[in-house]
């Protein structure tokens, strides 16, 4: 096996320079960067970690834990977390908890089913002394199982926590729900549907709250009877258009593009026309959304931008200079990023 200082010989630099670019320090000019890059390519240079780890008390691998790779949400922030790992020299795991597939969404409630799944993964990365880890939820909600005593930093990406010492990084949900609803009250629609997924849920409660804003400010009176809750799929859509078509809403505002799919289902076999009729719009930017017609108008979710920023607030606690650990303490809680809005064809301006 080729080794560093081969490479450092090779490239006329030394091997603290190899490392150094290795570990994505930037010390080096580019042109320097480039030359040792390209020769440890060539020569497929692998580098020892557990040599490293041995003399640094550091393995240069984060630990992944996602609750279900299945979830739409998930892949997206997973690829931007290896990626800027990736960028900084790191290696990742990544743990399929495989919830939803387990148990479809009956484990919310089951502690012990959670545990039996959650504590092996731990354990695992644990014993390959992983440097930390980022924790990918399925859906929004508040994870109360690291204890402050935890052997390494944490940081959540799409979920919340009540522990002040992990930070979260999560979807501005008030604001992209805010901002939906002042898109389709600028369109000149009063009488607006809104189908959510359950009401205790985390993702409905937040955007139900910026809905509530943007009425307010434009003195419409916001009505309880035309808030209908689901399960997030295309079914909960179809079940609830029927009501909110029968109360003549002139739009429907869906809190997931599946959903949405429903409405149009529904729509389309009781003769009536999203986006001419009755205007739709979803929220996630799933594929779908782009497919349907008329294409949906929809809320695109910051995925990547919340996969990225968890790494990179991992990477600061776990090594770095002091004054980045300074700042990433101060930074220990909530981090909102923003959606933003994909319009298309399926809301018509209505007339007066």
């Amino acid at each position: 096996m080729v080794t560093l200082k081969e490479i450092a010989r090779e490239c006329n630099v030394s091997a603290t320079t190899v490392s150094n670019i290795l570990n994505g320090k930037p010390k080096v000019s580019e042109e320097t960067r480039l030359r040792v890059l390209d020769v440890v390519k060539k020569r497929g240079y692998q580098p020892n970690y557990i040599a490293q780890g041995l003399r640094n008390q550091k393995t240069k691998t984060i630990g992944i834990i996602a609750e279900d790779i299945s979830q739409f949400s998930t892949p997206g922030m997973i690829e931007s977390i290896m990626a800027c790992c990736e960028e900084k020299g790191y290696r990742t795991i990544v743990q399929n908890l495989r919830l939803y597939a387990r148990w479809k969404e009956s484990w919310y409630n089951n502690e012990e089913a959670y545990r039996s799944v959650l504590e092996p993964a731990l354990q695992e990365l644990r014993s390959i002394k992983v440097d930390g880890v980022i924790y990918v939820a399925g859906h929004a909600r508040i994870i109360h199982f690291f204890p402050e005593d935890f052997s390494m930093p944490v940081v959540l990406a799409y979920a919340y926590t009540n522990a002040e010492w992990i930070p979260s990084v999560v979807i501005e949900e008030e604001k992209g729900g805010y901002d939906m609803m002042k898109y389709l009250l600028s369109m000149g629609h009063r009488e607006i549907g809104i189908i959510g997924g359950r009401a205790d849920n985390i993702h409905t409660q937040k955007r139900l709250l910026g809905i509530q804003k943007a009425m307010f400010e434009e003195q419409v009176p916001y009505n309880p009877g035309w808030v209908r809750y689901g399960a997030w799929d295309r079914e909960s859509g179809y079940e609830q258009a029927g009501p909110l078509v029968d109360a003549g809403v002139s739009a429907i505002f869906c809190m997931a593009d599946r959903m949405a799919g429903g409405v149009y289902d529904y729509l389309e076999e009781h003769g009536l026309r999203a986006g001419e009729d009755i205007s739709v719009t979803g929220f996630d930017n799933q594929d779908l959304s782009e497919y349907i017609r008329p294409a949906l108008t929809t809320m695109s979710l910051p995925l990547s931008e919340i996969g990225h920023k968890a790494a990179e607030m991992l990477l600061e606690r776990i090594g770095g200079e002091e004054k980045e650990a300074e700042a990433a303490d101060e930074k220990a809680a909530e981090i909102k990023i923003p959606c933003s809005i994909v319009l298309r064809n399926s809301v018509k301006r209505k007339q007066s």
